[in-house]
């Protein structure tokens, strides 16, 4: 196992397309209820035990060598928004290009063929960890990570917020974050004998409301 391959998997520049989302910034700081450091680290900690929790253990339980095809469906049943469902496949679908010309291995390629319109991104990431021959904690960092890294960036664009203070944002949440990738990796492994319903559905309304509206803006710096 090479450790470096989940710096690789991890690091915002990986061509996964995630930097033109927000995770849900954008309306939040149009709203108000970002404005700075404090209130991002809100945002982040609740991101993180809510979707990222959910998106980290189903990232596990394909790293785990679950059916990815089940996975899916289980994906798209935890996500009640249709905008947030169509970003999930849209960003499943540039990880795809990217994990196959990193790490091409053939479950990856069949779930492409499975899949051609993209099936949910905590899944092909998991299954890109696997074929990087990272273990499930591994894929479960990476998505708890991305559910908190992606919201800091965001608002040191959209709040011109002062990026050692995002960067702070992100350090104090590393126990949190240490804490939800262990959870969501023995998640997957009880999902492995006692099925999916083993994985955490953790939800966040707001989420998801705000995602609807933002979808319809017709001027937006972010594309969710």
């Amino acid at each position: 196992m090479s450790r470096a391959a989940l710096l690789v998997l991890a690091d915002g520049r990986f061509p996964a397309g995630g930097h033109a989302h927000s995770g849900g910034v954008e309306p939040a700081v149009r709203a108000g209820r970002i404005r700075g450091a404090e209130e991002l680290a809100e945002f982040c900690r609740g991101r993180l035990h809510t979707t990222g929790r959910t998106a980290a253990a189903l990232a596990a339980a394909a790293a785990r060598g679950l059916d990815p095809l089940a996975l899916d469906e289980a994906a798209d049943a935890r996500t009640p928004s249709p905008a947030l469902r169509t970003t999930a496949r849209k960003l499943g679908r540039q990880l795809m290009r990217a994990a196959r010309a990193t790490w091409p291995g053939p479950e990856l390629d069949t779930l492409a063929a499975a899949r051609p319109r993209g099936a949910h991104q905590p899944v092909v990431l998991g299954l890109a960890a696997r074929s990087a021959g990272l273990t499930p904690e591994d894929a479960a960092y990476c998505a708890g990570y991305e559910a908190v890294s992606g919201p800091a960036t965001a608002a040191v664009r959209l709040l011109g917020l002062d990026p050692f203070e995002a960067t702070a944002v992100l350090a104090r949440l590393a126990p949190e974050l240490d804490e939800a990738a262990t959870r969501a990796a023995e998640a997957a492994a009880r999902a492995a004998t006692d099925g999916l319903e083993a994985l955490p559905a953790a939800s966040a309304p707001m989420l998801d409301i705000t995602a609807e509206e933002h979808a319809a803006w017709p001027v937006r710096l972010f594309a969710s």
